[in-house]
């Protein structure tokens, strides 16, 4: 008891007031951080189950355009011809599924309510989605007339192109 009065003595009744706030706010920004971690650590994981390429050799990138974008995929290394071909197959899936509004497979990894989701399924119609084989991997081109397909596409890129910082995502 009496180290614990001397202690109480030599800080101000203002200093234990403000630890008990800032002790909080700690272990909040402890629990965010770990939370963080967790959901990048589980997105890179379900992104594995869903793409077959190497997600660390290989560079997947979103370039938005003023009738839809260009989603890519290649392989960092040009003579890996086992991502390459991986790639490619997986694309070409893709677009199959992508042009008849299926996009279960972002979904799983990014979570069904993606922004501009409901709106690339519904309007699944009115895009068109092709696949191009390209050196050292794929692309698949989404167009649209549709202003608001079109923004709703953008918003689709954003999310897959921000939601993490899995390797790979260029």
């Amino acid at each position: 008891m009496k180290s614990r009065d001397r202690i109480r003595r030599r800080l101000p009744r203002w200093a234990w007031l403000a630890a008990v706030p800032a002790a909080a706010v700690l272990i909040a920004l402890a629990v965010t951080v770990t939370r963080h971690a967790d959901a990048d650590h589980t997105m890179s994981d379900r992104a594995a189950q869903v793409m077959p390429f190497d997600l660390a050799a290989t560079t997947h990138t979103f370039a938005k355009s003023d009738t839809g974008g260009v989603e890519q995929v290649v392989a960092d290394d040009a003579g890996d011809t086992r991502n390459i071909e991986l790639i490619r197959s997986h694309l070409r899936a893709e677009a199959t599924r992508f042009q008849q509004g299926d996009y279960s497979d972002p979904a799983s990894i990014h979570g069904g309510d993606m922004p501009g989701l409901a709106d690339l399924r519904s309007g699944a119609g009115r895009i068109t989605v092709s696949y191009e084989q390209i050196a050292a991997g794929a692309r698949i081109t989404y167009l649209s007339a549709d202003p608001a397909l079109v923004a709703a596409l953008h918003a689709w890129f954003d999310r897959q192109s921000t939601d993490h910082s899995m390797p790979g995502m260029g």
